[in-house]
């Protein structure tokens, strides 16, 4: 599907945020134990949802130190990971050896049209602002087959929130702010690059989380 997408965004204050805090953010969140059951419950319906044997594979946009790579291709799931910081991708190669990553930005994906059967943004829109969810959307839709599956998780919410002083007790003083979205939003979105919602889960914040969760399952047309 080919779609036009706005101006680019600027994310080099991001990718320098996650160059500065890349090995502590791996050692940190080592794996999927900061998701709630109920998050895993989607993430574990969005591998369902990619046909047996599907020759196109999963895109991680945004994969970090690809801790949800690892989840998925332990589902079963044929995955490549890319993310817009080399020092998270470093990060990732070292701890997924047998797992393909590249540097690349969620806004301008370094892959051919219709090329993945399903892509997975975990958390991966929240560093752009509203102006800039479009691009995101319109790439993850461009890279998408037909009848491919998108996965979105976000916090859900309004505003902006400063999370650079989480990472002062790691000795980082970093610039990094994330944004929330509605769930509705976030749907509005995916509907303007041809994605169909097929459910949504939203949930309340638990633990030391300080907003609610949400988690949206979208089809390719």
């Amino acid at each position: 599907m080919s779609l036009a997408t706005p101006a680019p965004v600027d994310f080099r204050g991001v990718r320098r945020a996650y160059d500065t805090v890349a090995q502590d953010y791996a050692a940190y969140f080592p794996d999927t134990r900061a998701e709630a059951s109920l998050d895993l419950a989607m993430v574990d319906a969005f591998a369902e949802a990619i046909p047996a044997g599907e020759d196109a594979g999963v895109l991680d946009a945004g994969c970090g130190t690809g801790r949800m790579s690892r989840y998925l291709a332990d589902q079963g799931c044929r995955v490549q990971g890319v993310d817009l910081s080399p020092g998270m991708i470093a990060m990732a190669r070292r701890d997924n050896p047998d797992l393909a990553f590249a540097v690349g930005s969620v806004t301008d994906l370094p892959y051919p049209d219709d090329r993945f059967a399903g892509v997975l943004l975990w958390y991966s829109i929240i560093h752009t602002p509203p102006a800039g969810q479009s691009r995101i959307f319109a790439e993850a839709a461009r890279v998408l087959r037909p009848g491919g599956h998108l996965l979105v998780g976000f916090q859900s919410g309004e505003g902006i929130r400063d999370v650079a002083p989480a990472y002062r007790q790691f000795g980082h003083e970093i610039q990094l702010e994330r944004h929330r979205y509605l769930a509705d939003q976030v749907v509005a979105e995916l509907a303007a690059v041809g994605l169909r919602e097929v459910c949504r889960m939203v949930r309340r914040a638990r633990d030391t989380e300080r907003d609610d969760h949400a988690v949206v399952l979208a089809e390719a047309r």
